[in-house]
């Protein structure tokens, strides 16, 4: 499939050159004494906190990160492929807050978290469980990665997402995949989880995520290496200003993994968007996010690297029609522009504030749409058909025809909630919009919904871990 590309070769190299000058001659600070360690004996000047990176060193270590690798599920039927043409969707991460048509607004509890992992865990369209699809602000913050670690192990065979809290809560969440999966040996060998670790726009990584980083890399953990830079705010307005930024610092990061252990896999991460100029709050359902995620996805092909953007995202209080066109927006642009793993797929609103169960639906069904979308056409002499042309002949109809009843379930997607009835036929089932559909449809899918088998052993072992953290 041909990708959509908004820049043109030379600016594409144009936005290297700066992200290397940046680098280089301007730096960026690190401040977590190990990393300094690791960057100094890798090659890289040191002027306190601040680490200045050799163009040399950049090419070389990104270099030595993998253009494609597999996460491994607990039910293999669910494991992925990251990077190439393969398309993964995570759903909603970090919203404080949950709403839906029954309670309306509220902070999130852990068995909103729990639910969000069935609905993800129930879908054909996510591929990955979120590692905080909501935060459960009723578990105590000492314990509060586990506890969503564990829920997600409990309820999902899926892959998952480890702790961004820290060396502590990077440790914790590898222990927890070791009780489930075998050694740290065993993780190193056939990864299962991947995180998301972010740079501090502008030009800056703390010592929690610097601290993960080092953790999981060290066992060989796939990492989200990613920056959100506000256009006008914490990087320059243009969005060629933005983008050169915003790559910069993943660059810096993914040197960081492959100097840690190299062929560390890494996925590029682009969420940066502009500054709604009245409130200068971060806009996420803007055409400059949509835009952004295209240039992403360039600059990751010219490195060789996976690639990862934002996704149903929306700056919407309510899952309207602002709501739909902006996560559409979205969710297209980051298909058509090649995106190998789209965060915030599903539920997200408020820019990344708050999570829907109604809008979680909603949006699954777009994940579904697209990802029809992007597996195209087939063409052969069988789907061309011309002998079931020449058989029906001018006139004619094909429903009744072998050929159509062949194919008809694969060529079309099939919706789960999109009203397709005539309008007598909807009227007469009780004119049902889409919100009340998908308030319906989330409940059916809990109320059936049967977890997967964890072993005993297993489930006892990490509630134990657990207690040892309170």
């Amino acid at each position: 499939m041909q990708w959509y590309e908004l820049l043109t070769k030379s600016q594409v190299e144009q936005i290297h050159e700066a992200s290397m000058r940046i680098l280089e001659t301007i730096g960026i600070e690190f401040r977590y004494a190990p990393a300094l360690e690791v960057l100094k004996k890798g090659g890289a000047k040191i002027d306190g906190e601040r680490v200045f990176f050799p163009v040399r060193l950049v090419e070389e270590q990104i270099r030595k990160a993998p253009a494609e690798f597999a996460i491994y599920a607990r039910n293999c039927d669910f494991d992925v492929m990251i990077g190439g043409t393969h398309l993964v969707f995570i759903p909603g991460y970090g919203a404080a807050f949950v709403t839906d048509l029954d309670n309306g607004r509220r902070e999130g509890s852990l068995k909103d978290f729990e639910n969000f992992v069935k609905l993800t865990d129930a879908s054909p369209h996510q591929d990955i469980c979120s590692g905080m699809v909501i935060e459960p602000t009723d578990v105590p913050h000492a314990v509060r990665h586990a506890q969503a670690i564990y829920t997600t192990i409990k309820y999902s065979s899926k892959p998952f997402m480890g702790s961004a809290m820290g060396v502590q809560g990077a440790k914790d969440s590898i222990q927890m995949a070791s009780i489930l999966f075998g050694s740290q040996d065993d993780l190193s060998r056939k990864p299962r989880m991947i995180s998301i670790l972010c740079s501090l726009t502008p030009l800056v990584y703390d010592e929690r995520m610097l601290g993960a980083i080092m953790e999981y890399a060290r066992v060989g953990q796939p990492q989200l290496i990613s920056s959100l830079a506000i256009a006008g705010a914490t990087s320059p307005v243009t969005l060629a200003g933005t983008l050169a930024v915003q790559n910069a610092e993943v660059l810096a990061g993914i040197v960081f993994t492959q100097l840690i252990r190299e062929g560390t896999p890494v996925v590029i991460g682009g969420a940066s968007s502009g500054t709604d100029m009245h409130t200068g709050a971060l806009s996420i359902g803007s055409p400059e996010m949509a835009l952004n995620t295209t240039a992403t996805a360039q600059m990751a092909r010219f490195y060789g690297l996976p690639v990862r953007s934002g996704g149903a995202v929306s700056d919407a209080k309510y899952p309207d029609a602002q709501a739909a066109s902006e996560s559409m927006m979205s969710l297209m642009m980051a298909q058509v522009s090649g995106m190998n793993i789209v965060m915030h797929s599903a539920g997200i609103l408020e820019s990344y504030n708050c999570i829907s169960y109604e809008k979680f639906i909603i949006d699954d069904e777009m994940c579904g749409m697209v990802k029809r979308i992007k597996r195209g056409y087939e063409v052969n002499a069988d789907t061309i058909a011309v002998d079931v042309v020449k058989e029906v002949g001018p006139g004619g109809h094909f429903l009744d025809k072998d050929h159509t009843f062949d194919h008809f379930r694969t060529e079309f997607y099939q919706p789960q909630l999109s009203n397709r009835d005539d309008f007598v036929s909807w009227q007469a089932g009780g004119s049902p919009q889409s919100m009340q559909t998908a308030n319906k449809k989330y409940k059916e899918i809990l109320e059936t919904y049967e977890a997967p088998e964890l072993p005993a052993d297993v489930d006892n072992d990490l509630q134990k871990f657990i207690e040892k953290l309170k």
